[in-house]
């Protein structure tokens, strides 16, 4: 069976209504699972559907570091977070750790237009 069947991204597909976006797939979800079994500590926010943009899920390590993926529905990251026995919290209401803004701004000023 694949991750489509497995987390309910064919029913998410069906109820999506953003327009410029692509389809969440399996690799989106694989890339989260992968990330939150290599590092520690990982939690998942939930972001919300938008005109443009399908539902998103953002994998926090301990350290701040991130990613962002698409997911199709809360569900399935939902369930994804349920397997890994990892929190998942929806930023429209907790927001985002700072950890991950600290993390982020770590990482700008260390590259350069060189890079």
């Amino acid at each position: 069976m694949g991750w489509l069947d497995r987390f309910g991204l064919r029913k998410a597909k069906r109820q999506s209504n953003a327009r410029f976006d692509r389809a969440a797939e399996d690799s989106d979800v694989q890339a989260l699972i992968d990330f939150a079994k290599s590092r520690t500590g990982v939690e998942f926010y939930v972001e919300p559907e938008t005109f443009a943009t399908s539902t998103t899920a953002v994998a926090v390590a301990s350290d701040g570091e991130w990613t962002r993926r698409r997911v199709g529905s809360p569900d399935v990251i939902r369930k994804v977070a349920r397997n890994l026995a990892a929190p998942v919290y929806d930023v429209q209401v907790v927001g985002y750790p700072r950890r991950m803004r600290e993390w982020t701004a770590r990482n700008k000023r260390g590259l350069s237009m060189d890079d």
